[in-house]
């Protein structure tokens, strides 16, 4: 679960020009917030030199919420500037700012630079340990100023938009994605499942002739695993399972959960399954897309349908 912590003596704002500062160490998914406050309507402006700021809020309320990314990179940036700047801006009463500071292990921070092999901004001609290292410790004054700190060491990019949304969508963010994806254990499972149900028991078409060059997207592939004697309770108790867990996982604040059904060969079984839940949850009310993995790979990359 995300590590999230406000400080006690502000609340949110309420009125005023609502400006978030997103800030925190490189590598710690500053650009990913960025965008997830855009989707959510934000008007969103990164690495603006600081001494631009007061200029943009200069005069009348702009009809949205501003999302500012600030890091090292900002051409006049220190810790100093900042910090004056935020301070700058709570005196004035028709701005509500806060500070967002995304949070990250320094063991993590190398290794996401490492994996990458992107050159951290203050590392110069030395490793990436260094700039990281360094830049933790200017950034800890600011750190100390966070209305909203978010610790980002063990979330994917999807985790951290789904923090996002619970934190600055209000309602709006209630609505869970729902992806449903198809995939063949022998080519392993898809990075990023929340959910994962093996469909090896069915009855498999690859061994009826006439089924085989098929997919489970098929009329007589989708019959052929439906009339499985065991397909029956089994779709019953994941749909029952599923219209459990989807609104527990809106209460907790996610934004996008992905379940996998796995087969031999990703063509038939698990497609089939596939195709029917979707079709199930979209039916409820929920926002569902199919992905199948091994079908895509088959017809040159072909996104993924929406369902509802």
């Amino acid at each position: 679960m995300t590590e999230r912590e406000v400080t006690e003596d502000k609340t949110r704002p309420q009125d005023g020009q609502r400006v978030v500062l997103v800030t925190g160490p490189s590598g710690a998914g500053r650009s990913t917030a960025i965008h997830a406050l855009e989707d959510l309507g934000y008007e969103a402006i990164d690495n603006l030199p600081l001494t631009l700021v007061p200029r943009l809020l200069d005069g009348p309320p702009h009809s949205r919420p501003i999302a500012l990314g600030i890091d090292v990179r900002n051409r006049d940036f220190s810790a100093t500037a900042l910090i004056e700047l935020i301070d700058r801006l709570t005196r004035l009463p028709q701005i509500a700012p806060e500070v967002l500071f995304l949070d990250c292990g320094a063991d993590e921070l190398i290794r996401r630079y490492s994996e990458t092999r992107r050159r951290h901004p203050l590392t110069g001609a030395g490793t990436p340990t260094e700039g990281v290292e360094t830049e933790i410790d200017l950034l800890g004054p600011i750190r100390a100023r966070a209305d909203i700190l978010m610790d980002t060491t063990d979330l994917s990019p999807h985790d951290l938009k789904g923090e996002i949304d619970r934190w600055f969508g209000g309602a709006s963010s209630a609505r869970l994605a729902v992806s449903i994806h198809s995939f063949s254990y022998k080519r392993g499972v898809p990075r990023g499942l929340d959910i994962m149900l093996d469909c090896r028991f069915l009855r498999n078409p690859h061994w009826e002739a006439a089924l085989r060059p098929l997919d489970g997207r098929d009329p007589q592939v989708a019959d052929f695993v439906v009339n499985d004697q065991r397909f029956s309770a089994f779709f019953d108790k994941t749909l029952d399972l599923l219209t459990l867990l989807l609104p527990a996982q809106v209460d907790e604040g996610k934004s996008h959960v992905a379940i996998g059904f796995g087969c031999t060969g990703g063509q038939h079984r698990s497609v089939a399954v596939a195709e029917n839940m979707a079709k199930a949850l979209a039916d409820a009310g929920w926002q569902v897309s199919i992905r199948h993995r091994e079908l895509e790979r088959r017809s040159a990359g072909v996104s993924g349908k929406k369902v509802g």
